[in-house]
């Protein structure tokens, strides 16, 4: 069994914890909310999912040192926007040879990096991806899913699906890092996209719609930044799409949804309570695009709502009334 310890003591990381303990494995969690650490050391974590068990071979510190200390694999379960922080954290306190694991989605803004890419530049430890359809209210209850892991070193991303492995997390492994990453960043934009039009009040037909044209987006800026079309097609492409845009507990879902009956992004963004990745992937996704001449009408929408305080069914209008074409990727 093997020491794992988690930077982060949110939902989709006490998740996490729970399986991996419930493997036998010792878990230690960090976060910096000392209501957190005593919570979760009381067998609870009701500020990110009400009526878990969290077993006694996880424990939660309020410092980091102690989490870390002696943690052969490290799991990064905070936002994607703070990746590059809590990596430059861990110079210096983990040896080389520990495998960082990321459970994030994202890219950086500014930069445009994956979050692979960022974490290799603050560290010269292996680093693997864990991505696909996972909502953490269900993996922390044993709900099946199936999901993947990914790295530049595929023995590590071996190593990794063996870790999490169970009979209720279905673990594969996909050699396409960057089509993994830029999958799992942007079907939050679309998953935001598809709670503005529940919002607005329209139906499945206007959701199955978006969800297409949705992964032709992912398709089209995955392709073209090296992904293969199989990987978009696959988990954490086509299955975490269907996850995020049509779950109760989809965070970016609920965000657009408050959206679209007329909320402003930050009354949105207060009323859900969590981060919510969809709208800093929008604007980097939106960026992107411009810089590589992609059409992504659906991210461009969506920006416009956003950042240009433009109506939400003005827009969904606009997307309608494009010249006609045909259906391509």
């Amino acid at each position: 069994m093997s020491k794992v310890a988690f930077l982060g003591g949110g939902s989709f990381g006490t998740a996490l914890a729970i399986l991996l303990a419930n493997k036998g494995n010792d878990v230690s969690i960090f976060d910096r909310d000392i209501n957190v650490v005593n919570d979760i050391n009381s067998g609870k974590n009701d500020k990110y999912i009400k009526g878990l068990k969290i077993p006694k071979n996880v424990i939660a510190y309020n410092d980091e040192d102690a989490a870390l200390n002696g943690c052969e694999y490290v799991v990064l379960a905070v936002p994607s926007h703070v990746i590059r922080v809590v990596s430059n954290s861990l110079k210096g306190k983990i040896p080389e040879s520990v495998p960082v694991i990321c459970i994030a989605k994202g890219i950086e803004e500014g930069t445009n990096k994956t979050l692979a890419e960022v974490i290799e530049e603050e560290l010269s430890n292996p680093v693997v991806i864990l991505s696909g359809p996972s909502h953490a209210e269900e993996v922390a209850f044993g709900i099946p899913t199936t999901v993947l892991t990914t790295s530049h070193d595929m023995k590590y991303a071996e190593e990794v699906q063996d870790l999490f492995m169970t009979t209720e997390f279905r673990v594969y492994t996909n050699d396409d890092i960057i089509g993994v990453e830029i999958g799992g960043a942007i079907k939050n934009v679309i998953a935001l996209a598809s709670g503005v039009c529940d919002g607005i009040g329209y139906g499945d037909n206007t959701k199955a719609a978006l969800m297409t044209r949705g992964m032709a987006e992912i398709v089209r800026v995955g392709l073209k930044l090296g992904g293969k079309i199989e990987t978009f097609l696959g988990l954490t492409g086509m299955g975490d799409l269907i996850v995020t845009c049509t779950s109760v507990h989809s965070r970016n879902r609920k965000a657009g949804y408050l959206i679209g009956t007329g909320k402003t992004m930050e009354e949105a963004v207060e009323e859900t309570g969590m981060v919510v990745e969809g709208i800093k992937a929008c604007k980097a996704f939106y960026e992107l695009k411009e810089e590589l001449g992609i059409e992504m009408p659906i991210t461009d929408a969506l920006y416009q709502v956003l950042f240009k305080g433009k109506n939400a069914k003005e827009m969904v209008n606009m997307l309608l009334q494009r010249d006609k074409k045909s259906e391509t990727y």
